[in-house]
């Protein structure tokens, strides 16, 4: 496999007795990239994390993280790995300074490279007035930002992050990603699973992944250019009644409400579809407004998926 890859599959696949959690499953992500997985609680996000970390044993289908083929080199490769996962996972009765030397013992460094360590992690994320707290009293962003520095204290060359913002607030998200960035031009891979819309755009490359398989993979932007549907916008005094109108319509693949507008995605085939929905509403009153709009991720999403993500209003 080629070694400008930080992380090549081919077919893999994970099966729980009849059920398959990942199917098939071809990647090639670029080293130094901060590369998401998006997709829906239980589409098999996490399942690919595990068994490109060598947690999980593949069902069938090769890997090859870091040029080391897993899970048969799983053990040398881990060296080389930080983990994060959703929830907090470090020792909540300790100090922030006491779990930072714990893991600096887990990951054998030597009492020089234990403190200088320590204290580049003090600096870069922001744990200077921490360093005596007990982990437990911690705010949710101040356990995020514990939590990444655990993971990368011994500077992993890849970093897996599985949904790991999901509980807190926007302002330490966008704090938290700026350290990302960083790692990132630094020469770290991250590899990071998320359900949330603005996330992933924030990624260099993205999968998108439902029920198991691979259905759309590119950059935000190339995927948003290269959707399979027409995206029209549509603003009315009464959209609840156009969308149930537009509902109806065997051409139309979903209708989402954004505020008072809606945003509905047409089969790419139909032909004149912009013209279709415009007398389709014409009887909805002057105020009824249809324009072709450029998509977003969600409508990207849905296009490749068949599904909406409701977390993408919540986020």
């Amino acid at each position: 496999m080629a070694p400008d890859y930080a992380i090549e599959t081919r077919g893999l696949t994970r099966r729980f007795g009849k059920f398959t959690a990942v199917d098939g499953v071809d990647l090639n992500i670029p080293r130094a990239q901060i590369y998401g997985f998006l997709g829906p609680n239980g589409a098999g996000k996490s399942t690919t994390i595990r068994m490109l970390c060598g947690l999980l044993e593949p069902s069938s289908g090769e890997v090859a993280v870091l040029g080391y083929r897993v899970p048969e080199q799983a053990e040398a490769l881990r060296r080389k790995l930080g983990y994060m996962t959703q929830s907090f996972s470090l020792y909540t009765d300790l100090t922030v300074r006491e779990n930072l030397e714990f893991m600096a013992e887990v990951f054998t460094l030597s009492k020089s490279q234990c403190a200088s360590r320590i204290h580049d992690a003090e600096q870069r994320y922001f744990l200077g007035e921490l360093m005596e707290q007990r982990a437990g009293t911690l705010s949710g962003g101040q356990k995020q930002r514990l939590g990444l520095a655990a993971a990368t204290l011994h500077a992993p060359e890849m970093l897996f992050l599985d949904e790991p913002t999901s509980a807190v607030d926007p302002q330490s998200r966008r704090d938290f990603w700026d350290r990302l960035f960083d790692l990132a031009a630094e020469g770290t891979t991250i590899l990071v699973s998320t359900h949330l819309m603005d996330e992933a755009e924030r990624c260099h490359g993205l999968a998108i992944i439902s029920r198991g398989k691979l259905v759309a993979e590119g950059s935000p932007q190339s995927l948003m250019q290269g959707i399979d549907a027409l995206v029209l916008e549509i603003e009315s005094e009464d959209p609840r009644r156009c969308a149930a109108l537009l509902n109806q319509q065997p051409y139309v693949k979903s209708v989402t409400q954004i505020g008072t507008r809606l945003h509905a995605l047409l089969d790419k085939r139909t032909q004149g579809g912009l013209k279709q929905v415009q007398g389709l509403l014409k009887g909805m009153g002057p105020g009824c407004q249809v324009r072709e709009t450029p998509a977003n991720l969600e409508d990207v999403f849905v296009s490749a998926t068949g599904r909406s993500n409701g977390a993408q209003h919540a986020a």
